[in-house]
């Protein structure tokens, strides 16, 4: 978008994916009911002012095609799916009730072949990270990603099916307020510039927002893929999720009265707005130790951190502190780095909280890092049993806080622990304020509507959605399944589900060989799934969880789990 941001950011999107995978020819069979079945599709067009005004003004480039013969009509069958060569690239060909379409076959958001995914009644799922796509319109439907992918022209001709190429650009509706730094109104005022608040002010372009969108950040990045700080930690990691032009960096606000719809920034400046979203997600959880102020203990959170603490690592010796995901993600990133890694927590298995006992413990079969389950202080790091550890960087991952100190005065309601209570369309209690991700207890539908905190990178995608359409006057319910994935010796995890409060766990497949789903159950009915080397069972539990089905613990203790799993997938 070009004019979108005004004042802290310019937008101009450019889409390209953050990793390159090895492509793979194959068939996938069938999957079950989409969670976004009756979702509309992001390209429909509207407009979101107050006021009806300016008509919509829509850019396109052009389309140049080719096309290209690619099998005989029987080649597939119903419900599968197959990577085919264009000449010019790939597509994914798909066979649905005798019909065939055609889209892109890599998922955008790190490049998944979608055709080991799961197909379902009009949608696909990406068998690493849960993202769903459109098979008609190429749409992203369930998330995490921004970007939706091309779809191609079929046809059948004297039994041949034939694919048209072309380019597809979506239609993005341009910004028709006047541009002025110096303006202090926006009708629309985003806080954070993470996955939701991103989410929210593409959605609002997507569906015809013509007024003015302002995005204000602590940030000196535009919004990067914070997930891969941890999981990757290297020096060249490139983790930007779009391209913009910085006019100006500024610190958080202080939202003093929204009675007047208005913040005030650190330096003085004073902002209006219509609609306002809340994402500034999570903090550190604060630690009280010595040396706060050494150049080598780091909380993870930007690009320069992980890169310092690449550098400081190299051929050194690495302390973490706290066995969260990002603790240990670290920990894995620096093992082929560092000369030694020790990891410091205080309870005996990692993720037990999380992914229970059994999977906690098979996990750390596969690590060779000395362990030491105590409570530290700091220079060289000293454990309650008097063992120091030497410390050339140190990294604290021991849990998160919502960043929302600087709400406390401003009427918006939070619990006692800082998270802002948001209804099923994300809107505070106070009329045109709304807020999204980390920072929220909002009602999960599949938990009778309890208020949960999910603190996920997809679920952050899906409440900037919800957010945008609700200040559109569009409401539309959370209908998906969380999903979250993480990456550790080579090794990958996938979860989805909201299993807290889960009271047993259910193996299929082998734990030492670390090839096993886990079914996490709750009285007598499955809330939650995880895998390794077993894809794309999660995915494939996420369609019949976001279908509304339920799955009964009984179904999965047999060991037969055959119902949920591909058949002929390569």
């Amino acid at each position: 978008y070009q004019g979108c941001f005004s004042i802290f950011m310019e937008v101009k999107v450019e889409l390209s994916l953050l990793e390159k995978e090895k492509e793979v020819d194959g068939l996938s069979p069938n999957g079950k009911a989409s969670p976004f079945a009756d979702c509309r599709p992001n390209g429909a067009l509207g407009h979101g002012s107050d006021e009806d005004s300016t008509p919509l003004r829509l850019y396109h480039k052009p389309r140049d095609y080719v096309e290209a013969s690619i099998c005989h009509v029987k080649d597939l069958e119903n419900g599968q799916m197959r990577e085919v060569d264009l000449g010019s690239g790939r597509a994914l060909l798909i066979k649905e009730h005798g019909e065939f379409s055609a889209m892109g076959h890599k998922c955008p958001h790190y490049g998944a072949p979608l055709v080991k995914g799961v197909l379902s009644k009009g949608h696909v799922r990406c068998p690493w990270h849960g993202a769903c796509f459109n098979i008609a319109t190429g749409d992203i439907e369930d998330f995490p990603g921004l970007d939706s992918l091309p779809t191609f022209q079929v046809r059948v001709e004297k039994d041949k099916v034939i694919i048209r190429s072309q380019k597809r650009s979506k239609p993005m509706a341009r910004c028709s307020a006047v541009i002025n730094s110096s303006t202090g109104f926006s009708h629309v005022l985003i806080i954070g510039s993470g996955p939701a608040g991103l989410v929210c002010a593409e959605t609002l372009r997507q569906e015809g927002f013509t007024d003015r969108i302002v995005m204000c950040t602590m940030d000196k990045h535009p919004p990067y893929d914070r997930p891969k700080l941890s999981k990757v930690c290297t020096e060249t990691l490139s983790t930007k999720l779009r391209q913009y032009r910085i006019y100006q960096e500024c610190c958080i606000t202080e939202c003093r009265d929204v009675k007047t719809r208005s913040v005030t920034f650190d330096d003085g400046l004073r902002m209006e707005y219509r609609k306002l979203f809340i994402a500034t997600g999570s903090k550190p959880k604060p630690m009280n130790y010595k040396g706060k102020d050494v150049r080598n203990v780091f909380h993870l959170r930007t690009p320069e951190d992980a890169n310092s603490i690449a550098r400081l690592a190299n051929n050194k010796n690495a302390v973490i502190v706290g066995t969260s995901f990002v603790g240990m993600e670290v920990a894995a990133a620096l093992t082929d780095k560092a000369h030694s890694v020790s990891v410091i927590g205080i309870e005996s298995v990692p993720f037990k909280k999380a992914l229970g006992e059994k999977v906690g413990k098979a996990i750390m079969k596969c690590m060779t890092l000395p362990f030491c389950f105590s409570v530290l202080k700091l220079k060289e790091v000293v454990l309650k049993s008097g063992k120091v550890l030497r410390a050339d960087v140190c990294v604290i991952g021991a849990g998160s806080v919502p960043a929302t100190s600087f709400l406390k005065q401003s009427g918006v309601h939070m619990d006692s622990k800082g998270f802002i209570t948001v209804n099923k369309m994300m809107q505070t209690n106070v009329d045109g304020v709304f807020a999204g991700g980390d920072v929220v207890m909002f009602p999960f539908p599949q938990r009778s509507n309890k208020k949960v905190n999910i603190p996920h990178w997809q679920m952050a995608h899906v409440h900037g959605r919800v957010a945008a359409l609700s200040m559109m006057g569009r409401a539309t319910e959370i209908k998906t399944v969380p999903y979250f994935w993480s990456a550790m010796f080579g090794k990958s995890i996938r979860y989805a589900g909201y299993g807290d409060g889960f009271d047993d766990v259910i193996i299929q497949g082998d734990l030492d060989e670390l090839r096993f789903v886990a079914f996490y159950t709750r009285s007598e009915e499955v809330v939650a799934v995880a895998s390794m080397n077993y894809d794309p069972i999660v995915s494939r539990v996420a369609e019949v969880l976001g279908s509304g089905k339920t799955i009964k613990k009984r179904d999965v203790e047999t060991g037969d789990i055959s119902w949920l799993i591909d058949k002929g997938s390569q």
